[in-house]
């Protein structure tokens, strides 16, 4: 099997042939320049032999409990619809100033009326106007193959054999955007990437004081 990879980190890849199975696997196991298993990251298969799809429509949900959003990091196909409820008692602005979908929901609790449509592919940071500390990430992509990662593993299923053009992205990913890899896919089981992340050191944000009975 042949690899190749942009960075300072090499990627060993090893693939598993299971006989029987219609379609391929990616594994991509993550961790961070001191050996711990990274989460918030998204993998995803920009193209297969330099040839991308468009993503099915979907529904999915942004929640905001204890003053965080919930998901930390979400990843999203293009034209994909996102609903953002507040499970908290107090009441969240939540905002974007992102190209790729700028919005706001004025002060709620609940259910806000209609899910946001994301149109266009790019990284949206969200926030909240009455606590700076909030902050969370939507990585829109224009691709059926993506992941969130957890506990360090990611897995996309029923992938084509082929060249796949992979993308891994963290939000303290250092020196890059995204880190590119070009690995070749079996036409059946598990494709499997160990990939070490430098990272940056966590942003430590203020929480903001209560209010006491504040409807805030």
């Amino acid at each position: 099997m042949l690899y190749k990879g942009r960075g300072t980190c090499a990627v060993a890849l090893v693939a598993l042939l299971a006989a029987g199975a219609e379609a391929g696997s990616l594994v991509v196991t993550l961790k961070d320049q001191d050996g711990v298993a990274v989460s918030d990251a998204v993998v995803y298969v920009a193209s297969i032999d330099g040839q991308a799809s468009a993503p099915a429509p979907q529904q999915v949900t942004v929640d905001q409990v204890d003053e965080a959003f919930v998901p930390h990091v979400r990843a999203v196909g293009v034209g994909a619809s996102i609903s953002f409820p507040n499970s908290d008692h107090i009441r969240h602005h939540v905002y974007s100033f992102a190209p790729a979908k700028t919005f706001e929901l004025p002060l709620y609790t609940g259910l806000p009326a209609a899910p946001i449509r994301f149109d266009q592919a790019g990284l949206v940071t969200l926030g909240c106007n009455i606590h700076d500390h909030m902050l969370g990430y939507i990585l829109v992509v224009n691709t059926p193959w993506y992941a969130e990662v957890a506990s360090g593993t990611a897995r996309i299923d029923n992938l084509p054999a082929g060249e796949l053009a992979v993308r891994i992205w963290h939000p303290r990913l250092s020196g890059e955007t995204e880190l590119e890899l070009t690995v070749q896919a079996a036409a059946s089981g598990d494709t499997t990437v160990q990939q070490q992340l430098t990272l940056l050191p966590e942003r430590k944000a203020r929480r903001a004081p209560r209010r006491g009975s504040s409807r805030y």
